[in-house]
């Protein structure tokens, strides 16, 4: 197999994992979270390509994850994030991530409060899947590309990504992208008593998309071996000329938060073939059961 014909979702998941985008947090907390709320956090990632030589590729996931807050207190709001009542048993063995317990606190990122129990449970799925610990980290290949995740950090990381609760939305405010230059104001686009829209856009930054597409094809290589036909050296993605720009929108009301970021990649090969990408990130965090209270 070449990289040329790797399969489209191995490449999706990769680029995904390379572009892990935090939201900006800010000062604001979310207005009168209680003790006993219950949010369904839903994201949906969409990538599209079109290579210049009569080759295009799409691909999407989706994911569902279930935030509750356990206590509201002085120095922030105690959150829980699971899988949904729904999930299989297999999916609650596979995914030893959850349940995760974080600290989200008035100004900063979240904090992890139920590390121990998390090592627990990834050393109990190291031993029952007969992985060795010397695995954690690799890249491997079945139906997709995933990776071997067995860092508690990795975890809260994750979820960091998901969380929109305690955004500083409002007008003006800075947002930076960790794809983008420099930092945009967000501005407000439309609104009402019970919600806002606010937009901010930038150019991407060409060095960072840059070093996710050689970290790309490392990983590639990786997982194909020494049979695989050599990815495009360092030096041949330095010449690379990448432009492109990230929009991003949040929706906001009395129950639902929306994040929709989409980044459009235009690059132009040595050799003068061009190539395009989208990629589109959903996030939706809607209150699904209040608190009683």
């Amino acid at each position: 197999m070449t990289l040329a014909r790797m399969n489209r979702a191995a490449l999706f998941a990769i680029a995904l994992a390379c572009a892990l985008v935090p939201p900006a947090h800010g000062s604001q907390q979310e207005a009168g979270p209680r003790a006993g709320d219950v949010y369904e956090i839903s994201t949906e990632q969409l990538w599209s390509e079109n290579s210049g030589e009569g080759s295009d590729g799409s691909s999407q996931s989706r994911d569902v994850t279930i935030e509750r807050v356990i206590a509201v207190r002085d120095e922030g709001i105690e959150l829980e994030f699971d899988l949904p009542a729904d999930a299989s048993a297999e999916n609650r063995v596979a995914i030893w991530q959850f349940p995760l317990r974080v600290l989200r606190p008035s100004n900063g990122p979240l904090r992890l409060l139920n590390r121990p129990e998390l090592e627990a449970r990834v050393d109990g799925w190291l031993e029952a899947g007969s992985i060795p610990r010397e695995a954690c980290g690799r890249w491997v290949f079945t139906w997709n590309a995933f990776q071997i995740q067995c860092d508690a950090q990795a975890a809260l990381d994750a979820m960091a990504a998901l969380d929109l609760g305690g955004l500083d939305l409002r007008d003006g405010a800075p947002y930076s992208d960790p794809d983008g230059l420099g930092t945009a104001a967000l501005r407000r686009q439309a609104g009402g008593p019970d919600f806002a829209t606010f937009v901010a856009r930038m150019e991407v930054d060409p060095e960072a998309i840059r070093r996710q597409r050689i970290r790309t094809d490392t990983i590639l290589s990786d997982m194909l071996g020494p049979s695989a036909e050599s990815p495009p050296d360092p030096g041949r993605r330095a010449a690379e000329r990448i432009s492109g720009t990230i929009t991003v929108t949040f929706e906001t009301g009395a129950e639902l938060r929306r994040r929709t970021r989409v980044m459009e990649l235009r690059i132009e090969m040595p050799d003068g073939v061009r190539e395009s990408q989208t990629f589109t990130d959903r996030t939706e965090r809607r209150l699904v059961s209040p608190s009683a209270d």
